[in-house]
């Protein structure tokens, strides 16, 4: 009988899910019949943004895989923010009771009502234990995953009759595409999976002797699927200058630290961490580096490292015929591309990025910014070298695409803070060892 009630409740949800959506659709097609007929990316956009978390998460599922959707769209989708008004304190409350019963009142002191920040997805709260540590609580929004099933059920069957009946929809690949992002924004929904992230990251700080980076400790006994405990970091963000300061008076050195030991993850961990923009990277008071936030990790495939490799270890040499064989072999076979063609267009476009110096360690000529990186300039870079790899017949992975993205973020960072350093060919920063 309880089963039957669930799916009839199931059932009640997605049909009001549904109605919802019918609601917002409705509401953009009248806008757009009234004469409000902004250029279809933007369109799409705001109607994402008003119909909630699946669809701004499948908007910044777009803004960041620049090898799979066309420039105009990855452009636009760059402003679907991820942020929302934040749910009342006793909607959240609720969901802690419900996640953690009486551990509410008997482990922790207080719980700041006002959060920290709040996303299509979860809602963060500072928190103290009684044991006098600090903490955040991340607290899964209610009925977000509800939603998100609903929403993606229905893009995944709009998407396979697309491909039944749209000539080049099913070369395409919409429903491949629209699993990959379900199952992207499940692991995201997911808190025991991000705390195993985080473990694994642990882990390898400890098998490695790091002790000059950190990640939060997660308190198992008061994390869920729904609620996230961990340690609350104090610091200031690498872009923040006056804040950096007052954390290490070697902000070049915490750096490397970072470069080395992200570089270090990608060989020894089976995820990566792949959203290191400013507000992910912590510089702490005690002068190590922070890593937070692994609700977004990436997988390296063979083919992908391979190509990785092949870009760390031929672009501060300058070989680009190395760099194009290595991008080659991933997305298209050899056969097929001109390596000696993509190598010139390779070496024009990292030229025009300042990405190519002279020689290993040679960043004379790189440009100094003294302002935080824009996610906008990032993903221009991105889409341009995606451009040149589509012209040669080559589809980079979305993983590639994601790495690539941190190594422009540490690009800039290196730029703000420590201008002589080059991250490639430079001793001080052990990137991508050998595949052996």
């Amino acid at each position: 009988m309880s089963n039957a009630a669930e799916l009839l409740g199931l059932t009640v949800k997605g049909a009001l899910r549904l109605g919802q959506t019918g609601r917002v659709l409705a509401g953009t097609g009248v806008s757009w019949l009234m004469g409000d007929r902004p250029p279809p990316p933007r369109l799409v956009r705001q109607t994402f943004e008003r119909l909630g978390a699946t669809y701004v998460k499948l908007g910044q599922f777009i803004a960041s895989s620049p090898s799979m959707f066309p420039e105009p769209w990855v452009t636009e989708f760059q402003h679907c923010l991820d942020r929302t008004s934040p749910l009342p304190w006793r909607t959240i409350r609720r969901a802690l009771r419900e996640e953690l019963g009486d551990k509410v009142e008997s482990e922790f002191s207080w719980i700041d009502p006002e959060p920290l920040a709040s996303a299509s997805i979860a809602q963060v709260h500072a928190a103290r234990l009684k044991t006098g540590e600090d903490v955040v609580l991340k607290v899964r929004k209610p009925g977000v995953e509800k939603v998100i099933v609903t929403d993606l059920n229905l893009l995944y069957l709009v998407a396979r009759v697309a491909e039944r009946v749209t000539p080049g929809a099913a070369h395409a690949s919409l429903a491949a595409i629209v699993e990959e992002i379900q199952g992207s924004m499940m692991e995201e929904c997911d808190f025991v999976r991000e705390a195993a992230n985080i473990e694994a990251f642990r882990v390898y700080l400890d098998d490695t002797l790091n002790r000059s980076a950190a990640v939060p400790r997660v308190y198992p006994a008061l994390s869920t699927g729904r609620v996230l405990t961990m340690e609350r970091f104090f610091g200031a963000s690498l872009t923040d200058p006056a804040g950096l300061r007052r954390c290490t008076d070697d902000p070049e050195g915490l750096l490397v630290t970072a470069l080395n030991t992200w570089f270090g993850s990608l060989m020894h961990c089976r995820t990566f961490h792949a959203d290191l923009h400013a507000g992910n990277l912590m510089a702490l008071r005690d002068g190590r580096i922070g890593f937070i936030d692994f609700g977004i990790v990436g997988r390296i495939r063979e083919e992908t490292w391979r190509a990785m490799f092949a870009l760390a270890d031929g672009l501060p040499r300058g070989d680009f015929k190395a760099v194009a064989e290595g991008l080659a072999t991933m997305g298209a076979t050899r056969e097929g591309v001109d390596t000696a063609r993509l190598a010139t267009d390779l070496e024009a476009l990292f030229r025009r990025l300042d990405l190519a110096p002279g020689g290993p360690g040679d960043a004379a000529d790189y440009p100094v910014y003294d302002e935080p990186p824009e996610d906008e300039d990032l993903n221009r870079a991105l889409m341009e070298l995606v451009a040149v790899g589509r012209r040669h017949g080559i589809r980079f992975p979305r993983e590639f695409t994601l790495l690539v993205k941190q190594f422009l973020y540490f690009d800039r960072y290196i730029r703000m803070l420590a201008p002589d350093l080059a991250l490639f060919g430079d001793a001080r920063v052990n990137a991508l060892p050998s595949l052996g």
